[in-house]
């Protein structure tokens, strides 16, 4: 019997299949792979279709953050019994509130793109943070309006320290 899954990244939504321990079916499409942890903390190794990925993962209120390739991904993932209650029930995906970006990382702000009280919308450059010497975009996950900035440039943050807020 195979795990269902639904995953949505941006906006759109993926059905994921577990298969067995290296093989998966993303839309009904299978595909090879290894997935196994690294000795950093909260980074993995991703063998997909003999294509090596190193990506960062943890979760933070109910979403998964991946960093991927210095580009940063909320995902939201509901298997199928939480599907169907949260159909049942009525319930819509949450897209209002307040969200507090935090750092998925330690790192060095590199750069602040935005001022408090600008609208942004889903997918606009907010921070950008140097980790491992590499320079990751940490986008807008929805339109909104910053409220607040809790970081400056130049400024050493921590994993999981807010950087600001969006609501």
């Amino acid at each position: 019997m195979t795990e269902k899954y639904f995953a949505e990244i941006e906006g759109v939504e993926y059905q994921i299949e577990i298969l067995s321990d290296n093989r998966i079916a993303i839309n009904g499409e299978p595909y090879e792979l290894n997935f196994q942890a690294l000795r950093q903390h909260l980074s993995y190794s991703l063998l997909l279709e003999g294509k090596s990925y190193e990506i960062n993962i943890y979760q933070d209120n109910g979403v998964w953050e991946v960093l991927l390739r210095g580009n940063q991904f909320s995902v939201q993932v509901e298997d199928e019994s939480e599907r169907r209650l949260r159909m049942a029930t009525g319930q819509a995906s949450k897209e209002e509130g307040k969200i507090l970006l935090q750092a998925p990382m330690p790192g060095l702000v590199i750069d602040i793109q935005v001022k408090e009280g600008q609208e942004v919308d889903k997918g606009d450059v907010l921070v950008i943070l140097e980790s491992m010497k590499m320079q990751n975009e940490l986008i807008a996950p929805r339109a909104g309006r910053i409220t607040r900035i809790q970081t400056k440039m130049n400024e050493h943050v921590e994993r999981k320290q807010i950087l600001l807020i969006l609501e």
